[in-house]
């Protein structure tokens, strides 16, 4: 009869436990968007402040240097700024929920990060128009990845706070 008393307190301590570590969640103070409001989170997060590119991959080949010294603003009325001297490039961005993305497979559900510079294709500001899938944002870092349709390369881009 102890024995099995012993085996059922076991049991019973296995069953508290696992339902104690999966009730708990992950919660930091890195700032991760995590929620369903992500999209409206993201938004707030990257008008606040300037931002720098610190990583652009353009289907494999490393571009990051040709932003270098480049400030970027996320204005709250949509407009995007990125300055550097006296050079200055506008466009455009928005945050759409994955939702209502027309963008994505019908499987996926990745909230969009928009940019838009409309500059000739020549421009090195032209390969940054993409509705971009959001990888993580916190308040200091956001990172974002296209896989291309056409030729299959995926490009990452990384913007970090200044």
């Amino acid at each position: 009869m102890h024995t099995m008393k012993m085996k059922l307190m076991s049991i019973l301590t296995i069953v508290l436990y696992v339902a104690f570590v999966s009730g708990c969640s992950s919660n930091d103070d890195s700032g991760d968007v995590n929620s369903p409001n992500s999209a409206d989170q993201t938004a707030e997060i990257v008008k606040k402040g300037t931002w720098q590119i610190t990583q652009f991959i353009d289907s494999g080949t490393d571009e990051t240097a040709d932003f270098n010294g480049f400030v970027f603003t996320f204005n709250a009325d949509g407009s995007l700024v990125a300055n550097k001297n006296e050079l200055t490039v506008t466009g455009t961005w928005s945050v759409t929920d994955g939702a209502d993305s027309s963008d994505d497979d019908a499987g996926s559900d990745d909230d969009d990060f928009n940019i838009f510079f409309d500059v000739p294709e020549t421009n090195d500001f032209d390969d940054l128009s993409d509705d971009w899938d959001i990888v993580s944002v916190n308040n200091s870092k956001i990172e974002l990845i296209d896989v291309s349709g056409g030729n299959g390369g995926t490009d990452n881009l990384v913007f970090e706070k200044l």
